[in-house]
Order: C-alpha cells, then sequence, then structure tokens
C-alpha cells in the first residue's frame, strides 16, 4: 500500500462534527449508519480540496454559506469553525506538514479568516512555516520565509497565494489533489458538456470527459477498465464514447453467446452498471488523486459485483491514498480489513463522533473468530470508549514557531 498520505484530520465545529480528531490508514473504512455524519466528514475534505483552487467565497457559498458549514449547535451559527491536517509526502522535500484554518462569520451573512497556519518540517530537519492571526486588531503574516508577504484579503486564504514557492509546493499539491466521489447514476445517464476531463466531478457528471482523457492517456488503463465492468456486468465487451451535438454519452457494447454485439446507451443502462464506471472513472482519473474518498460503493450495486470493486480499491491504495465511507456488511467481508482499517462514526446529541473500533472488536479480527462483515452483520461492530481511544486532542495550530 502507498503510504499514508492524510495522518490526521481535525475538525472544529464543522457541521455536525463539533470537536474531532480522526487517525487514517490506507485504506480506511468509516462505518456508520445512515444520518449519522458520514457524508459530513467526507465534505470537510472536499472542502479542503475546494478551496486550494477556488475563492474561499465560492466554496462556503456551494454549502449553503457559513452558517450552514458551522456546527448547527453553535448560536446562530456564530461559532468559530475550523479544521487542520496533519500530511506526509514522501515523493518531496517534505517530511511532516501542519496546516490549519480557522473561520468566523462576520456581519451579515459573511465571514473572514480567524487564523490560517503551514509548517512544513523539510527532509533536512528545517522548517518552512507561515502564520496569518491579529495582532492589534488586523491580521498579522509571521513567516520563516523572509521573501513572502503576500496581500490577503480578509475572507481569502494564503496557501493557494504561496503554493507557488517551493517550500510549500507539496501541501498545496496534496490538498489540491484530493477528490470526494459520491456517483450519482442519473448524472452518469445524462448527456454531458465536454470538458478537459482531469478531475471527475463528485457526481461523475463529467465521467464521458474523464474516460476520454483516460483512453488518450494510458490504453492499459483503458483496457482495464473494460476488464473489470465485464466482471461486474457479465457480457458487456466494451465501452465507446458518443457525441450527441455538443454533448457527450457513453455507449455499452454487450454480447451473448455468438449473437453480434448490441449497442445500448447510457440511459438504457442501470444505476448499479453506472455507479461502478463512475468508481472506476474515479480510481483511474489522470492525474491520480492524492486521496480519493468513495461513498458508498455499495449503493445500487449487487452484492457480488462487490468484491471486484474492493479489489479495485485495494488495488488503488497502492498509488492514492483510499478512504470508503460504509453502512454495509458486503463492503467489510474482504478478508484482508484489519482493525487499523476502520473507523466507527456514531450519531451522539445531534453531534457526530469518530471513533476506532473496540478491544473486544480489536481481539476478534486479529484473531481471526470473525471477519469485520460478519460483525457489523450482528450487530456487534462497537467502537472504542473514548478512555479506550488512542486519541489525543490534535490541535488547529501550532502554538510555538
Amino acid at each position: 500500500m502507498a503510504d499514508t498520505i492524510l495522518s490526521r484530520l481535525v475538525f472544529q465545529r464543522f457541521r455536525s462534527l463539533a470537536k474531532e480528531e480522526v487517525k487514517f490508514d490506507n485504506p480506511t473504512f468509516l462505518i456508520g449508519q445512515n444520518g449519522c455524519g458520514k457524508s459530513n466528514f467526507s465534505d470537510a475534505i472536499a472542502f479542503l480540496a475546494e478551496a486550494m483552487t477556488s475563492p474561499l467565497q465560492a466554496v462556503l457559498e456551494h454549502r449553503g454559506g457559513f452558517a450552514a458549514v458551522s456546527h448547527r449547535g453553535s448560536a446562530r451559527g456564530r461559532s468559530n469553525m475550523g479544521l487542520a491536517v496533519e500530511l506526509h509526502d514522501p515523493g518531496a522535500d517534505m517530511s511532516e506538514a501542519r496546516y490549519g484554518i480557522e473561520l468566523r462569520a462576520s456581519t451579515g451573512s459573511g465571514f473572514q479568516v480567524v487564523r490560517e497556519q503551514c509548517v512544513v518540517t523539510r527532509l533536512n530537519g528545517s522548517i518552512a512555516s507561515f502564520d496569518r492571526r491579529p495582532v492589534n486588531g488586523s491580521v498579522g503574516w509571521k513567516s520563516s520565509v523572509k521573501s513572502l508577504d503576500p496581500i490577503v484579503e480578509p475572507n481569502a486564504l494564503a496557501l493557494p497565494l504561496v503554493g507557488g514557492d517551493a517550500r510549500f509546493r507539496p501541501v498545496f499539491r496534496l490538498l489540491s489533489d484530493m477528490r470526494v466521489c459520491r456517483i450519482e447514476p442519473a448524472a452518469v445517464r445524462a448527456l454531458q458538456d465536454p470538458d478537459g476531463g482531469v478531475r471527475l466531478q463528485a457526481d461523475g457528471s463529467n465521467a464521458a470527459s474523464v474516460l476520454r482523457e483516460i483512453q488518450r492517456q494510458s490504453a492499459t488503463d483503458w483496457e482495464r477498465i473494460c476488464e473489470l465492468l465485464q466482471c461486474v456486468v457479465p457480457g458487456t465487451v466494451g465501452v465507446q464514447l458518443k457525441r450527441h451535438g455538443n454533448k457527450l454519452t457513453l455507449a455499452f457494447s454487450q454480447e451473448w453467446g455468438k449473437s453480434a454485439p448490441v449497442k445500448f446507451e447510457a440511459f438504457n443502462m442501470s444505476d448499479g452498471t453506472l455507479r461502478v464506471l463512475g468508481i472506476l472513472a474515479a480510481i483511474f482519473q489522470r492525474p491520480a488523486p492524492s486521496l480519493i474518498v468513495i461513498e458508498e460503493p455499495e449503493a445500487t450495486v449487487h452484492p457480488g459485483a462487490i468484491g471486484t470493486i474492493l479489489d479495485v480499491l485495494r488495488h488503488a491504495g497502492r498509488f492514492m491514498q483510499v478512504v470508503v465511507t460504509t453502512h454495509s456488511p458486503d463492503v467489510l467481508d474482504a478478508q484482508w480489513i484489519e482493525d487499523r482499517h476502520l473507523r466507527i462514526a456514531s450519531w451522539e446529541r445531534g453531534i457526530t463522533r469518530v471513533s476506532t473500533v473496540s478491544p473486544s472488536v480489536r481481539a476478534a479480527l486479529r484473531e481471526h473468530l470473525m471477519g469485520a462483515g460478519e460483525l457489523l452483520r450482528s450487530n456487534a461492530m462497537a467502537a472504542a470508549k473514548e478512555s479506550e481511544s488512542d486519541k489525543r486532542r490534535f490541535e488547529l495550530f501550532v502554538k510555538a514557531m
């Protein structure tokens, strides 16, 4: 498996996650019932990625504004909201990095950045850092890199501006290359506007363009996608891209016995087929994500096909970090899933909690008494109690620089 790129994620009043720290493995399976906050967890990763490439104002407005994103238990949505990550990049001149942001509401529906900090420990032991924080009533800038002194608006982030500097580039790249995949078959089925195909939309609404780019860049990957699709949907022998005026769609070739292949356009294909193709496009997209979140891959997919999807996700873990959200025991039936791969999301008094598994679950898995899928089916997939957890409260910012 590839190294864990995102090793920790800290939430401070982000949607239903009031104060939480999550440690990651590769892959990580986040298990939880419907409505427990798994999608809010995924959205925090999407939020950070989008904030690197789009104005922060637009990222918040896309989610309904600051009040909609800050924890619903906060008084009138006015409490500060923050996220922080710990990152590793074995391919860069960086042994470890910390990046955190904190936002608060301002007058009307506005907001401002209270603090933003990035600390990069390089392989030679030196540290590159910057810290935006209030100083004497205004936002101050402190950095170990003296040549950096960007002019940043109160409602904008600095990292996208300084991410071209070689010392901060790995952090910017890792965050901006994270992807969240929540494939909607209706979006894959619809006629699609063509684009560059270099970034799959979360719902798969540009899957045709992404598949076209994969086919252009790697015949091997394209053949692999077709082979995997055939494993999931027997009789499917190929996928083609087809134009309808200025729109793109997908056409599937199927054959039975010695009969000639029959072509079906996407609007004739099942939800499960389109969801699987969207997941394959997400995994094989170019450039490859640094981290990919696959939300509920089991939805509308026949249980017999889930094993193939898991094999693909395990293979993807060699090249990127993989996070899966699920509430299906079928997804957890793979024998290679260990206790270190599992996190449990629960809903407690309007708050999402994320925990490791309990000692009894850990023992059952390590002693091969039951598999993760069996434990979930028997309602024995218990979360560790706070006193049993190995969490340490990971603050948003480094206190001393």
